[in-house]
């Protein structure tokens, strides 16, 4: 039995044959190193060397040669623990504890390559104005059979008509196919101290979405998001089964969204956006207005994947356009009814396949340039968006269009810091140009002998 010490006043004992230390790269992938118990102490005062560039790797996990960090010398960053105690975010069988990591530069500044130090340089605007955001995140996602196929196969049992809509969507017996599974992803959670609240069956085969609890820690909202996603799988594989956060693994059902509410805190603890009614305040449309001059150019943020694009599309309650409404679930920023105290807006356009730190950090700085500019936005849109007149596309049309205009945009150098955006870039147009090599099996079916 070792003692792990993890602050001032808290131990925790745990027998533990080894320590998963990792950061978190800019896919939402974990990267670290397996360290063994008796070296437990040294990591949690010290942290681990690792090279920059393991923040930028592409989604299969190779160096992005297109950044600038190897003409640097591809440098080592200090990964160190974040101030979270260890936690039983375990992949196997051993015991184990996970120990939450982020990257900072040798000489101690942050490395803002890292996607929590990205969203850590957001949440020091706001602290600066004496303002403290409450986050709550929504996380959809499929259970698959673990088949060892490419094409997803449904775990539950879904009737051979089912076209995505009322079949499923909050369907208790659907849930209480797996409710062994959801039992096991809750128990994990509490825990690894991650608060959840319900969990419901939603209109895709197989989907689910879990609610995070709301917090007055966006830093710590985001950590629990991208760890209840490693818990979903993690649970998943033990069950004999697999969990995808892709985007659209299925074109004839609903994609899978993750979607952020939050309101704001003055420094007496008053939400800025509850003017008693439910309009909200200036403050509120100020700062929805900043999201939607945003969108079209944070999109890749949103949507980052070859397939995510997929997923915006309509007759599907995702965003197609840059609108707002109040109540209005077509619109891609809410703003949903209930009491005025919790007066609150709703982000609806991210996939489940972003990154989490990522999604919460283009929200906010959005959100903040708006109400520092004191922007005005459209008028609010109710009934279906999908046929209105938008001012702006949510999302470029295609991937390459969301590379480009990212790159490209003033607005994204004003909202993060320069290494981020080279790096997201750069890691992005080498995915971009690994699909672009490949000649799929419809090009073939399409052409090989018809042209």
């Amino acid at each position: 039995m070792q003692m792990i010490r993890t602050g001032p006043d808290v131990e925790r004992k745990a027998e533990t044959e080894f320590f998963l230390a990792a950061h978190c790269d800019l896919n939402g992938v974990f990267r670290g190193k397996r360290v063994p118990a008796d070296q437990g102490d040294k990591i949690l005062k010290s942290g681990i060397r690792m090279p920059m560039s393991s923040i930028g790797v592409d989604i299969w996990g190779t160096d992005v040669l297109g950044n600038d960090l190897f003409d640097r010398g591809d440098l080592d960053g200090i990964v160190e623990p974040t101030g979270r105690e260890p936690i039983p975010l375990v992949w196997g069988t051993s015991p184990a504890l996970f120990v939450p990591m982020w990257m900072r530069l040798e000489n101690g500044a942050p490395f803002f390559g890292d996607p929590r130090r990205v969203l850590a340089g957001v949440l020091d605007r706001y602290a600066a104005q004496a303002l403290t955001p409450v986050v709550a995140m929504e996380l959809e996602f499929h259970l698959i059979r673990d088949t060892g196929e490419a094409v997803p196969v449904p775990v539950a049992d879904v009737p051979p008509a089912h076209a995505g809509g009322a079949d499923t969507i909050y369907c208790l017996d659907e849930l209480g196919q797996v409710g062994e599974f959801l039992d096991d992803v809750y128990a994990m959670a509490s825990a690894c101290g991650i608060r959840l609240e319900a969990v419901t069956s939603e209109s895709g085969p197989s989907q689910y979405e879990f609610n995070l609890v709301h917090r007055a820690d966006a830093l710590r909202v985001a950590d629990d998001t991208v760890y209840l996603k490693q818990i979903v799988r993690n649970v998943a594989r033990r069950h004999g089964m697999r969990a995808t956060f892709m985007a659209k693994p299925y074109m004839e059902h609903a994609g899978n969204g993750l979607h952020m509410h939050f309101s704001l805190l003055d420094a007496a603890g008053r939400n800025v956006f509850d003017n008693g009614g439910a309009e909200g305040t200036p403050a509120l449309r100020h700062a929805v207005a900043g999201l939607l001059a945003a969108m079209h150019d944070t999109a890749l943020i949103f949507a980052p994947h070859r397939n995510s694009a997929r997923r915006l599309r309509p007759g599907t309650l995702a965003p197609v356009n840059a609108t707002w409404g109040y109540e209005n679930r077509t619109a891609a920023v809410r703003i949903p009814g209930g009491p005025a105290a919790a007066r609150r807006i709703e982000h609806r356009v991210a996939g489940a396949d972003a990154n989490p730190y990522l999604v919460v950090a283009a929200v906010l700085a959005a959100a903040l340039k708006g109400m520092d500019e004191a922007l005005a936005p459209p008028a609010a849109t109710d009934g279906n968006v999908e046929t209105a007149t938008a001012p702006a596309c949510a999302v470029p049309p295609d991937w390459r269009q969301a590379i480009e205009a990212f790159e490209a945009s003033a607005l994204v150098k004003a909202l993060f810091p320069a290494d981020f955006i080279m790096m997201f870039a750069s890691c992005k147009r080498q995915e971009l140009a690994v699909f672009e090599q490949e000649i799929s099996a419809l090009e073939y079916r399409s052409y090989l002998h018809t042209v």
